[in-house]
Parts: structure tokens; sequence; C-alpha cells
């Protein structure tokens, strides 16, 4: 891996000066021997084992070995996936990445309880062709479970409860209620992940390796090439050639001087790492008040549009120099950017630009690798715990209690509307309610969002939380929203479809700076289905998520406003642009 840094003079400076005092305080050789006062003291110690995962696991490559050969020979033609946050995303980025191979299944990952997405999968799927790998740290996530309820009842429907379960396979941590499952239910196999791993940590353990091997990566390489990385970041390396520490020390100290958001500039082959990178930021730092904010999938801009918030990632390969393309785009446009090496004889005022390139696909485990360590030491320069996420159970206990009040009235409970306008709904908590109404010129619901996006301050970022199908059409709209209102506003944006992104940005959210300005938008489910053996369906619980995420930010004190559509969802998504469009043509 080819690692260029262009920094700013004072960056450059102050990266050296952290360099050099956790130099003299050993602080390599301090978190390598998990002593927790390099962070806060509050048990790091427990969540150090993906240092150490890959020289156990590269001993196991003949087991990976034999399960893709046997996946092979079973005539598997999908894997499907079922999992949340970090027990999905590292598997995602092996199906998006890794080119397919003819005599390997593809890979399917469900994270996602939006009954369109469930649709669209089924769709896809034969199910006596299909292997479900249910991937579950803690055996107990909600969304998870739900999900292999149901297509374990639609197995047994179509293979019968006898041979039902010899098409599943499981991960989770010994002694969960998972592993009991697979035990009743006759799994093919359940894999054991090592309980000292935090989810998000967990690419290059289990929960990453085992969906890999399904679809025929190369294990034994991959682990070798994140060996070497490895071994790069170790104590005994010369500070200033530790790639995972200066990586740590220049997003640290770019955070510490108001360039918080990290802006993922990725080549077309690599786009999937995004939502890697997104989750392991957002929920390791997002919390006490700070955090770095990750910026992925927006598309470039001219440079006007960029504030002085930003630090820019590039990540690439060798044979696909189109993230070199959009690095040099941002060098052309007045940002060429001395590096570390010679920042005091070429000074510039630019924004960061850090540049990975890669030579092949394999060298993604050390592009983990590299990530989790620079996380690692963020944190530490931070002040944060950047294994635990303390805010995330937050929205899954209002969900839970929503749900529960449904099973007792019938009725799900809902936030204050504001405005019914052609099929919109707009809702919001009673604090936004009045700030918004104070600014508003005109009730309407361009009114009312230009009102909320004036609220957009220098600093602050735009996140759209988006509970509708994942689909490209609906994608592709909303990010026709949050380009238009980056380009209008000056402020780094994000897109998470929900429920997912509760497991990845919404730690962020909730923990984080309060520089978010959030509007949520729900859809409409054209299909549902009932949860088998729940008084409730699918859609109705991905509401519940909604609803509850909307309170708990609305008690953090969050500037947010909620959207509803009814009917079709791309209509309703097109008439929300066309009123965005209009809100920031009146603000100007």
């Amino acid at each position: 891996m080819r690692e260029e840094l262009f920094l700013p003079e004072a960056l450059a400076h102050a990266v050296g000066e952290r360099l050099a005092q956790w130099e003299r305080d050993r602080m390599v050789e301090r978190l390598w021997a998990g002593d927790v006062s390099v962070w806060t003291g509050d048990g790091e110690d427990r969540w150090l084992g993906w240092l150490h995962v890959v020289e156990h696991e590269r001993a196991r490559a003949p087991m990976y070995a034999a399960l893709r050969e046997s996946t092979r020979r079973a005539g598997i033609a999908h894997v499907l996936l079922l999992g949340m946050g970090g027990s999905s995303l590292a598997p995602e980025v092996f199906a998006r990445v890794f080119p397919p191979k003819e005599d390997a299944p593809e890979l399917l990952v469900l994270d996602s309880i939006d009954p369109g997405d469930i649709h669209a999968v089924e769709e896809r799927l034969d199910l006596r062709r299909t292997l479900i790998l249910v991937s579950s740290k803690s055996g107990t996530t909600l969304e998870s479970n739900l999900l292999l309820d149901y297509f374990l009842d639609q197995m047994k429907r179509a293979l019968g409860s006898e041979r039902a379960g010899e098409h599943f396979l499981a991960i989770t941590d010994p002694g969960t209620p998972l592993s009991e499952v697979a035990l009743r239910e006759g799994f093919r196999h359940c894999f054991y992940g090592v309980e000292n791993i935090g989810g998000r940590y967990s690419a290059l353990s289990v929960f990453g390796l085992v969906p890999a091997a399904l679809i025929g990566v190369d294990v034994a390489r991959l682990l070798e090439r994140a060996e070497r990385m490895i071994r790069r970041c170790r104590p005994e390396v010369p500070i200033a050639e530790n790639p995972g520490v200066v990586l740590g020390a220049i997003l640290g100290e770019s955070a510490r001087r108001g360039r918080d958001k990290v802006t993922v500039l990725a080549s077309r082959s690599l786009e999937a790492f995004g939502i890697w990178l997104e989750q392991l930021l957002a929920e390791s730092t997002g919390k006490d008040g700070k955090g770095v904010i990750p910026v992925d999938d927006e598309a470039l801009g001219p440079p006007d549009v960029y504030g002085s918030d930003r630090v820019f990632v590039g990540v690439g390969f060798e044979s696909d120099p189109s993230a070199d393309r959009l690095v040099a785009r941002l060098r052309a446009a007045g940002h060429a950017i001395p590096g570390l090496s010679d920042a005091a004889s070429r000074p510039s005022s630019g924004p960061p630009i850090l540049q990975l390139t890669l030579s092949d696909h394999d060298e993604l485990g050390a592009l983990f690798f590299l990530w989790e360590m620079a996380t690692a030491v963020l944190g530490a320069i931070l002040g944060v715990n950047p294994f635990d996420q303390p805010d995330v159970e937050a929205s899954k206990a209002e969900a839970r209690a929503l749900a529960r009040a449904y099973e007792e009235t019938g009725a799900l409970s809902r936030p204050d509307v504001l405005l019914h306008e052609e099929g919109l709904v707009l809702f919001a908590d009673e604090w936004n309610r009045q700030q918004v109404s104070a600014r508003v010129r005109e009730r309407s619901l361009a009114g009312y969002l230009r009102a909320h996006l004036e609220r957009l301050r220098e600093g602050d970022y735009f996140a759209l939380l988006a509970y509708v199908e994942r689909s490209g059409v609906h994608r592709q709209q909303l990010r026709d929203i949050r380009h238009r209102v980056r380009d209008a506003r000056q402020v780094a944006t994000s897109l998470g479809f929900g429920p997912r992104f509760l497991h990845s940005t919404g730690q962020l959210h909730k923990g984080g700076p309060n520089t978010g300005v959030f509007l949520h938008v729900l859809g409409d489910d054209a299909w549902d289905r009932v949860v088998p053996g729940r008084p409730y369906t699918f859609g109705l619980i991905k509401r519940a998520q909604a609803y509850g995420d909307f309170a708990v930010l609305a008690r953090r004190g969050r500037r947010q406003l909620g959207v509803e559509i009814e009917g079709e969802v791309g209509a309703g998504l097109a008439r929300l642009r066309e009123a965005i469009e209009r809100a920031l043509a009146d603000a100007t």
C-alpha cells in the first residue's frame, strides 16, 4: 500500500509535535500492551483482541479454504447474510470490492428490516440453493433476530422443518441466544467470535472472514497482507514511519483544529469501503460531545462548496486511478498542498489530503487494520473510549417501548404534525417546532424547510436519515437533495438509510458534537409482512425505530424535522426535492 500525505504547514507541525510526545511517553508500546491510560481508563483493555486476531486466524486458513470448497460442492448460488453494523458492513465491502468468481456463490447482505429491502432480496433467491448466514456478536440484535425468524419460517415452508436448518450458518459469541437457536434448529455450523473484539473492529475475524471465504476470497493471502501492515504498526517501528499512528495523529490534530469532517474520495471499485469506515469513525469517536464526522458517498464538488472543516481521504487501487483523479482535481483547484516531509519549505493553507493506494484486492485486509489502528489513536487524542457505544442503546430502548405500547393498544405514537401538503407530512418535537416556527415566513413545506436549513452554521453538517427502501432510484434522489444542500450552504452532508444507520452513525448523532441538522424521511411501505410469532409487521417496527430515534434526538436538543411520504415513495421524494430547491432558492 502506498500512503501519500499532503498537509498544510501548521497541521504538519502539530502532527510532528504529537508524534514526538507519543514517542517520549512510549504511547505505542503502551497501546499494544493494553494500558487503559492511553485512553480514558474505562476498560478499554477488554476490547483489544483485534490487535492479535490476524495471527490466530492465519492458523485457521485451511478451515476457510475447506468452507469455500464445501459451499462450492453443495451448489449454493447465493449466501444471504443477516446482520447489522459491524456484523454486516465488512462482508458488504468484501462482496462489492472483490470481483465475482464463477465457482462461488453471490453474497447478498440484508441489514435492513425495510419491507421493500426484504422483498427485493427475496425476489433474487432460490431458497433451495441459498445458504443463510446469521451474524450477530451479542445474538440479541433486534433486526437480525426478526429477519432470522422470517427466513427460517420461509425455509421451513420451502424445505420442511427437518431440512431447513441445514441451510443456515451462525456467527456469534459463545453462549449467546443465537448460539442456542443454532443448536436447537440444527444449523449446519456455528462459528464463534473472539469476545474481546467489538463488532466494528471485527473485519479480520470470523465476522468478516467467513463471508469472505464463502464467496471465494483467498483468506490466507488477505491475512498475509494484513500481517504486513500490523508489523508496520508495531511499537518497534520508528513512530514517524508507523502508518497507523501517523494517520491517527493527523485525524486527531485536524479535529482539534476544527477539521472534523473526514471526506472519503473512493475509486469506483472501492466505493463500498466508505460504508465500513463511516461506522468505524462515527461509532468510535462520536461521544462525550466529541467526534469526527465521516462523509461518505458525497460527490466531489467545486472548491467553493467546501468549508474549512474538511479532511479529504482518497482511497483507490493502482489499476483504478479514479480516486487519484479526484485528489488531483482538488489539488489543481487551488489545493496544491505539500507533503509532511517538506511542509516547512512549501507552506500552504489548503485542507489536508491523504491518499491511500492499494496494489491489489488482497490489500483490503491491510486497509482494514490501518484504519482500526488509526481510530484507536484518534480516540486517545480526542480523549474518548473508541471501543464503546454508550448512546446506541437509547434508540433501541425507545423503539422497544413503542412496540410494547403498540401490542397493548394497537396504536403507534407519532410526533406532532406541523403541516400536511401534497402527500408530505411534516412533523417535529416541541422544541424544534418552536424554533422553526419562530423563523418561518411562509407556512408551507418549502417555508418550513427553509427555516430549518437556515439553522445550518459554519462547521455544521446536514444529515438525511431515510427510512425508505434502499433502491438505486431512491438513493440517487436523496443524493441529489444532499448535494443541493451542500452546494447552497457549504456544509458537509451525510445520508443514512434506517434502521441500518442506527448501528453506525446513530452513535455520533446522539453522542457527538451538536453540529448536526437532521431531516428524517419516512416512506409508506408498498409491500409488508407480519413477523412470524409477533403481532406486528416489519414496516411497523421500522416506523417505531424511526420515531424512537427522533424522540431520543429531541431529548438531546438536536436540530431536526421529519417528513412522512404518503403513497409512492419515489414521487414523494421528487416532491421533497422540489420543496428543498424552493427553500434554498428563497434563502438566497
